[in-house]
Parts: structure tokens; C-alpha cells; sequence
């Protein structure tokens, strides 16, 4: 039986957005991260981040990965399991086909994890975050942290809104229950 998933975007959702990333130390979690992931144990968590500095030549790959395998470590030390990461390394003008919004990465997640896309969730502080959920038929929870307020007036499909992951948990907790 295919499973509902979180796909939890990183800088701005689940960290804070502090730019282009090089190394673990520059990692700062925001203080609800860990209790929202865990409560968030009956589904299994992915992170999907556009990682645009690397091909801008602003950070490596290899940094950017570290950053990643940071992050799940600290998460999984927590009792959170993230089940994979996917990252896309291109700036929007390379025109791939892996940046949000596109379903790539979910329709990969889907595929390799058995995963039920229609009960699923995409978290973000991006439009593109709920025009990916948009895109798969997933539910959008906007959170209103990282640039969240900053570009909410640009949202162009319905989502919820929470201020920060914790409520965001708090809104797929109380969705899943009544479906």
C-alpha cells in the first residue's frame, strides 16, 4: 500500500535562510523543527531544495552536501528520519528539470518509495513549494517563516498558511485525521 509523505523544503522552512551555505556550523535550526518532524513520525519525511548557489558558483556541490548529510544527521540524533534528499543544483535560467515547481523529485519519491502523492504535503516559504504540490495533486502548507511574508501575496494555488513548521505539523496532523 503506497504511504503519505512530507516534503519539507530546507533554507527558510526547517532552517533558517542564511544564503548560500558552505558548512555545517551556518546551519541554525528554527527551535520547533525537531518536536513538528517528530510528531510528524507516521510519514515519511523527504527534504526537496533548490540549491541555486552552485551553479551560480557560489558554493560546491560537495558543500552543499555536506550542509544535507548536516542536517539529516542532526535530525535523525533528534529521532527524525528523513528518508532522502533531493537537491537541484541549477539556477532558474538553465531551464531543468528538476526545480521546484516541478514534480520531478516527487515523481521520483513516488517511484522509488511507494509514496501516494494525492496524500501527501509540500512545506514551504516559496510559492514554488505549493505550485509543486499544486502540481502532483499533494497538499501546499505555506509557512510564513524565511521569505514566507515576504512573497505570500505571490502564491498563485490555494494553501494553508502556518506560521512556522510547528503549526505547519500541527495542520497535516489535523488534515490526515479527517481524511
Amino acid at each position: 500500500m503506497k504511504k503519505p509523505a512530507v516534503f519539507l523544503d530546507r533554507d527558510g522552512t526547517i532552517i533558517e535562510d542564511a544564503g548560500y551555505l558552505r558548512e555545517a556550523a551556518q546551519v541554525l535550526f528554527y527551535p520547533q523543527t525537531f518536536s513538528a518532524l517528530r510528531r510528524l513520525g507516521d510519514f515519511v519525511l523527504f527534504i526537496v531544495t533548490n540549491q541555486s548557489g552552485i551553479a551560480k558558483g557560489q558554493i560546491r556541490s560537495e558543500e552543499a552536501d555536506a550542509v544535507n548529510h548536516h542536517v539529516v544527521q542532526c535530525l535523525a540524533a533528534a529521532g527524525t528520519t528523513i528518508r532522502d534528499v533531493y537537491c537541484c543544483p541549477h539556477q532558474r535560467s538553465d531551464a531543468c528539470a528538476c526545480m521546484k515547481p516541478s514534480p520531478y523529485f516527487l515523481r521520483i519519491a513516488e517511484r522509488d518509495f511507494e509514496i501516494d502523492l494525492a496524500r501527501s504535503f509540500v512545506v514551504g516559504d516559496h510559492p514554488s513549494d505549493i505550485a509543486l504540490a499544486h502540481a502532483v495533486g499533494a497538499t501546499g502548507v505555506y509557512v510564513l517563516t524565511g521569505h514566507g511574508v515576504k512573497h505570500r501575496a505571490e502564491l498563485q494555488f490555494p494553501a494553508f498558511v502556518a506560521s512556522d513548521i510547528g503549526v505547519a505539523a500541527d495542520v497535516i496532523l489535523r488534515m490526515s485525521a479527517t481524511a
